[in-house]
């Protein structure tokens, strides 16, 4: 393999693929990047078994072939080469020379026919979308995933599509997000899947403001093909819960108010929490929300908010940063909390997008 390429697509281009390289691997070969050439092109490809990614860019080829290279070292030493062309050269005992003006590198790497093979889609099932929906639609919900390794079904997000309608929903058994939207083209069959959230990150950092992702659902795996940056992951087995049952019926008295000053309620009151001692105090009166917290040993706080409500007074306790996370990810004004009472779950419904959260004991 012979080709030579600017430094500034090669360096975009190992940046797209080393982020789920880890050094932490039981295969060594796992902590390389695949090269591999066509008539015109490169390929860059790496993989943790769990998740694939692919790109590639126009170079001048001079010679075809292919090897793996240490993805840190590979990387560091592009980044800190001159801006210019490159030319790299794999020879036959797996080592590449690295070359241009005045320099020169070579690297040790592995034999390309002992990388793992990019699983292959049938395009037929594909489904797309707007990128910048689609990442509206993680950042909504990804944040409410479960990071606790024994309910592994909700350490993920989960993607349905139904007719028209892609519907994505995380919950981590105390709070739930979920979204909907409607496709242009419904795909030739339904279908459920759980996406992995290192998956959904990595997806979500690919994804722009423009432009289409295209979703092909296989066996065990899904493809996101976002520019021709190929994302293929392994989905999560299990039963995902049925999420429609803990969402109440709406409530005929909503609680108005502005979200900067609840949010911003919420984080002053969070600043006195401990691990032990998370909940904070909702008060609900007709014309304002008091916002209180109480610590041993730290100290206390109590804050008004003006709301327009119409229903029954109460306090309730939740979880700050589950509202928290909720309030800076949405961009609207004002927003109606439909809390019905102490025991009972803080709904917020947006155009086709509902939160909940559980309350806690104060």
């Amino acid at each position: 393999m012979k080709i030579n390429v600017s430094k500034d697509i090669l360096l975009a281009g190992i940046q797209t693929v080393q982020n789920i390289v880890s050094s932490r691997v039981t295969l060594p070969i796992l902590s390389n990047i695949l090269i591999e050439t066509t008539d015109q092109t490169v390929k860059l490809n790496a993989t943790d078994l769990d998740i694939g990614i692919s790109c590639e860019y126009p170079v001048n080829v001079l010679e075809k072939g292919s090897i793996t290279i240490p993805a840190k070292r590979f990387s560091d030493v592009i980044r800190e080469l001159p801006s210019g062309d490159i030319t790299i050269h794999s020879r036959k005992n797996n080592q590449i020379d690295i070359e241009g003006t005045n320099y020169q590198f070579r690297l040790n790497g592995l034999p390309a026919d002992e990388y793992p093979k990019f699983p292959e889609f049938d395009k037929k099932d594909q489904i797309d979308i707007e990128q910048k929906i689609f990442k509206t639609m993680l950042r909504l919900t990804s944040f409410a995933v479960s990071h606790e390794e024994s309910r592994y079904v909700l350490n993920g997000v989960l993607m349905v599509v139904v007719d028209k309608t892609i519907t994505l929903v995380a919950t981590d058994g105390h709070r739930l997000a979920k979204i909907e939207n409607i496709l242009k083209h419904a795909p030739q069959k339904d279908f459920s899947v759980i996406l992995p959230v290192k998956a959904v990150h990595e997806i979500n950092r690919n994804l722009k403001d423009e432009g289409i992702v295209s979703i092909v659902v296989g066996r065990n795996q899904v493809l996101f093909n976002i520019d021709g940056i190929l994302i293929a992951t392994r989905v999560i087995e299990g039963e995902y819960p049925n999420y429609n049952q803990v969402i109440p019926p709406p409530v005929e008295h909503k609680i108005n108010l502005n979200r900067q000053e609840f949010l911003s309620a919420i984080r002053r009151a969070n600043l006195l929490a401990t691990p032990d001692f998370q909940a904070v105090k909702f008060e609900v009166f007709k014309k304002k929300l008091v916002v209180s917290k109480t610590t041993p040993d730290v100290g206390e706080s109590r804050e008004e908010i003006p709301i327009d409500h119409k229903g029954q007074e109460f306090f309730a306790g939740f979880n700050p940063q589950f509202l928290m996370d909720f309030l800076k990810n949405i961009d609207v004004e004002n927003i109606d909390l439909e809390l019905a009472g102490p025991d009972r779950p803080m709904v917020i419904r947006l155009e086709n997008y509902l939160y909940l959260a559980l309350p806690m004991q104060v």
